[in-house]
């Protein structure tokens, strides 16, 4: 049998607009041939669906949810087609509800997500019933998690856009705050990392090219181009990751800073982001 991948599975999804499971299970049967899968799908009686399939779901809703403890969040993407749905009081209550079963059973993927029980069937099992009943093509095409010893979400408003941050302790004073507002700063700055040396290698090198080619159309001597381009590094580290960004509350302050002042110790493990479109 074939090795199947998340993306071969994701891009039979987005094909057919089939459940996730079926997917894999179709690409398993068949091999990894597509085609046959989607064959497969479709005698499985792939209907209502399939049918949505040419249809593109870029509406939705986003919400961010953490567990009774504190020490596990989630933030789930659910798409749509209309902003009227979105905006349907029926279906922000089930995306909820989805949230809230993944706070408590904690999954660690997309997998074990779409498989839990949901009211006696997978989630997976409850969005193709959701096509059925909408007559839209929904789709749950986002899960970010966090395993932290505080944990914080925040949702902005129209439930387009949700973020989780992490701390590494939670017994500080005034942290329920302190996590709210750095799960703000998320949303409001769009960090690309938590620190420096947390940024990816692939980024680095990129942010330097572009700074060596803005100094050369600068007429900046050759001998000098690294030299610039490692400046305008040190400014994107500013700007872009989490703990070197000004505060949004009080520019003075980095975000580190402001975290430190609550506890030397404390800092932030990581952050999820996502958000429509």
């Amino acid at each position: 049998m074939a090795k199947i991948t998340a993306a071969e599975v994701n891009n039979l999804r987005k094909i057919t607009g089939a459940g996730m499971m079926d997917c894999k299970r179709a690409l398993q049967e068949s091999d990894g041939d597509v085609e046959k899968a989607i064959e497969i799908l479709r005698k499985k009686g792939q209907k209502v669906a399939s049918k949505r399939a040419d249809k593109e779901a870029r509406e939705g809703v986003v919400l961010a949810k953490t567990n009774d403890a504190k020490n596990y969040g989630a933030i789930i993407l659910v798409n749509c087609e209309t902003d009227f749905v979105a905006k349907n009081e029926d279906f922000v209550k089930f995306v909820r509800e989805i949230a809230d079963k993944a706070v408590i059973n904690t999954p660690k993927s997309m997998e074990e997500l779409m498989s839990m029980d949901f009211n006696g069937r997978t989630v997976e099992q409850n969005l193709t019933e959701q096509v059925g009943k909408i007559g839209e093509k929904i789709e749950l095409n986002g899960f970010e998690f966090i395993d932290a010893p505080a944990t914080y979400g925040y949702i902005h408003m129209g439930n387009k856009l949700a973020t989780l941050v992490g701390f590494n302790k939670a017994d500080v004073d005034g942290i329920d705050e302190l996590g709210k507002e750095i799960a703000m700063q998320i949303a409001a700055m769009n960090p690309v990392a938590v620190d420096k040396d947390d940024v990816d290698e692939g980024i680095i090198q990129k942010e330097i090219e572009i700074g060596k080619e803005q100094a050369r159309q600068e007429g900046k001597p050759e001998e000098l181009l690294e030299k610039i381009a490692m400046g305008k590094l040190n400014k994107f580290y500013k700007e872009n990751t989490l703990l070197n960004q000004e505060f949004t509350r009080d520019s003075k302050k980095t975000v580190k800073q402001y975290i430190t002042e609550h506890d030397k110790g404390l800092t932030v493990t990581s952050f999820k982001r996502l958000m429509l479109g």
